[in-house]
């Protein structure tokens, strides 16, 4: 029997209204002043109000300058932000982004440093201040709400950078549909995949464990049942809650085991052609599942509901496209020239989840996927 670890230190406050819950966190955390970051767009969506009307009189810091892609940049300024301001606790309210920003920030602020490229790297954070941190996910998806992972993009270079460290899993986690209830049926589909696959991974990556792979189970089970449910019904509050719970148990999940070739690819096109990560995600799982035609993933065929999981997978992909908009090849992205292949395949072959996919690949493989995904 192999050897395995598994971490979760996230304390989770899901259902209807969690958020108000939230200043009784905070008050156990001892945080009298919490810096809040999101995004301009969340602001005048009305999200933040749900926020501060759920934080009373407390006082904060307001930190909005989040682009769609987490930037280095941002985190640095946040940091700073926090700082200046004599913040004592980091509130993150948003999708993957927002997060993955606030836990750049948080690393930063453990370690006492001003720039991530001096932390970023697997486990390099040394044990430093608790910074009490609260990640309020606005999208059922990305799972960083419960992951000790940050991705962070570098701009000038083109490359999305990762952190990897205990140190930024969030105190708490708060779940609540009013915060997912708005988000667009596009946006919601791509993000329900993104969560798709990072349990489908995590189940089937060489660093697979039997507890991580409860999680993953659980977690594709829920989405196949809820996710055709948000997009017929998107005011659906318990499809969008079931959603978001099955994105916090995939994001544990790959979280205690990795991910595989679909987010090394996936990372790749966001970097070089400026996908969004979810779409990414859409477009190449199922060719990725074909590719590595593993015995795991005949596991989940009855949560399928097909022998051939993919084969269920494609008919859920085209149905999402119809219904929805989400692209489920390259070329409909309108970002994506085969011109752009060799960047890609390049760049997916130095991410470090390439390593853990159940089959090797090597650049001509990643380049047949590519073109066989156009």
């Amino acid at each position: 029997m192999g050897y395995f670890e598994f971490v979760m230190r996230t304390k989770l406050c899901s259902g209807e209204n969690a958020l108000e819950h939230l200043p009784y966190e905070l008050s156990r955390l001892k945080v009298e002043k919490p810096l809040i970051i999101t995004d301009k767009t969340l602001e005048k969506l009305g999200m933040l109000k749900l926020l501060t009307d759920a934080l009373g009189n407390m006082r904060h810091a307001l930190f909005t300058d989040v682009p769609p892609d987490s930037d280095l940049r941002k985190a640095e300024n946040a940091a700073a932000l926090y700082r200046s301001e004599k913040c004592d606790g980091v509130i993150a309210l948003g999708g993957g982004s927002v997060i993955d920003t606030a836990k750049g920030a948080v690393a930063l602020l453990t370690q006492n440093a001003s720039e991530i490229k001096e932390i970023i790297g697997c486990e390099e954070l040394a044990r430093g201040e608790f910074i009490p941190f609260a990640a309020l996910p606005t999208t059922a998806g990305t799972g960083s709400e419960a992951t000790s992972v940050a991705v962070i993009a570098d701009a000038e270079k083109q490359v999305k950078l990762e952190i990897i460290s205990d140190q930024m899993l969030p105190s708490v986690a708060v779940l609540d549909p009013r915060l997912t209830i708005g988000l667009p049926p596009r946006a919601t589909a791509a993000t329900a995949i993104d969560a798709l696959c990072h349990a489908v991974e995590a189940y089937s990556c060489r660093q697979k464990n039997p507890v991580s792979d409860a999680f993953a189970f659980a977690a594709v089970k829920a989405i196949l049942s809820a996710l055709p449910e948000v997009v017929k019904n998107p005011q659906n509050k318990a499809a969008r809650l079931e959603l978001a719970n099955a994105s916090f148990m995939a994001g544990v999940a790959f979280s205690n085991s990795m991910v595989g070739a679909v987010h090394a690819i996936g990372h790749a096109v966001g970097a070089v052609c400026h996908v969004a990560h979810g779409e990414a995600m859409a477009i190449l799982l199922p060719r990725v599942m074909r590719f590595n035609q593993c015995a795991e993933y005949r596991d989940l065929a009855a949560l399928f509901d097909d022998p051939e999981p993919v084969v269920a997978l494609e008919v859920l992909l085209e149905s999402l496209h119809k219904k929805t908009g989400l692209p489920i090849t390259l070329s409909q992205t309108g970002k994506v020239t085969e011109a752009d292949f060799d960047a890609i395949a390049d760049k997916a072959l130095n991410d470090g989840a390439i390593l853990f996919n159940v089959r090797p690949l090597e650049e001509s493989d990643i380049l047949k996927l590519l073109k066989d995904a156009f």
